[in-house]
């Protein structure tokens, strides 16, 4: 009787759906994704749910279709990502084949995909290239580039491809449906965000009855942490400052702190979104050591704060305007006071404005 009701419902809400899809899905990306037979399909580095989400998701639809299709990522998945069932299946190196087509994913260009970026670069350039991304700072002019940044996740967007392509997105026992919740809910940090939409909503019913354990997986990504990521967000936390009066709060991650836990660097996971929490800040930034002479900046700011994308355009990055990143080419010691400048120097000019 549940899986008739759910077979019900997931009809239902793919018939609300067809619509949307069919006005927001580019004819050309559907056609050029329709045709091929052999397709790379690229994350961005390290990447997150929604980035691997979207990758294996897209492949799983294409297999669909009868394609040839490789997700190829520079940076092993972090454990945590274990939730999408198809995890295993994501590799570091090109396959034998050449593609016919090549699709970045949650990313807006083929440098932010690190090695795996560089074998998509060097592919010939009669080879068709597809960006598929809802970041706000993308502004890529690629001829087949879907950015949607009304989208709240990349994620997002894939289920709608899914819908425009015809696809079973309730195969395999839920994991399609799973992978692409996972991205959206790790985008939206289960719908908490004010990215959230009521199309989004719409996604993730579908989602639920295709078959994702959303509850499940939000356990697992927001809820289960190993005792080393907990004393390691104890210790960062322990050295929170504010500056700018108390309007922004940060905290810094030394490579020493992993080593004193026992922790992994993926493990520093939801330490900006901690600090985000300050009552009295509406701007957040975690800096995180990455060797001598480079700092992973994140950000996180509030309605009618800081624009987070106008932060991290000053060393290169970007995102969305409540959360963003970049990479800080400076020691982590010189890195949090360009970062804290950067901020302090953007809150001047909204002022004099």
């Amino acid at each position: 009787m549940q899986s008739e009701r759910h077979a019900e419902a997931l009809a239902r809400a793919t018939a609300t759906l067809a619509p949307v899809a069919a006005a927001v899905v580019p004819a050309a990306l559907v056609a050029l994704l329709s045709g091929a037979r052999r397709v790379w399909i690229t994350p961005h580095e390290r990447p997150d749910g929604d980035a691997l989400g979207a990758a294996l998701a897209l492949q799983a639809i294409l297999e669909q279709r009868g394609a040839e299709v490789a997700v190829i990522s520079a940076d092993a998945p972090a454990a945590v990502y274990d939730v999408i069932p198809t995890i295993g299946r994501v590799v570091r190196t090109a396959p034998a084949w050449e593609p016919d087509a090549a699709i970045l994913v949650d990313c807006a260009d083929p440098a932010r995909a690190g090695s795996a970026g560089a074998l998509m670069a060097a592919l010939p350039a009669t080879i068709p290239r597809a960006i598929l991304d809802h970041h706000v700072s993308n502004h890529s002019d690629a001829p087949t580039a879907w950015i949607d940044p009304t989208a709240a996740a990349t994620c997002e967007m894939v289920t709608l491809l899914g819908i425009a392509l015809g696809a079973d997105l309730a195969a395999d026992n839920g994991a399609i449906a799973s992978a692409l919740g996972a991205g959206l809910i790790m985008d939206t940090a289960t719908f908490q965000h004010g990215n959230t939409t009521p199309r989004t909503l719409q996604v993730a019913a579908l989602l639920l009855a295709a078959g994702a354990p959303i509850s499940e997986i939000s356990r697992r990504l927001y809820r289960s942490r190993p005792l080393s990521q907990l004393q390691l967000h104890a210790r960062v936390l322990g050295r929170v400052e504010r500056s700018d009066a108390g309007r922004t709060v940060w905290a810094a991650l030394s490579l020493a702190d992993l080593s004193a836990t026992g922790s992994t660097a993926e493990e520093s996971e939801g330490i900006v979104d901690a600090l985000a929490q300050v009552v009295e800040a509406d701007v957040a930034l975690f800096l995180k050591e990455d060797g001598p002479t480079a700092t992973r900046l994140s950000i996180r700011t509030k309605e009618l704060g800081p624009d987070a994308t106008k932060i991290a355009a000053v060393f290169g990055g970007g995102g969305h305007a409540r959360a963003a990143g970049a990479t800080i080419a400076l020691p982590l010691a010189e890195a949090s006071g360009a970062a804290l400048k950067a901020v302090a120097e953007l809150r001047a000019g909204a002022s004099a404005s």
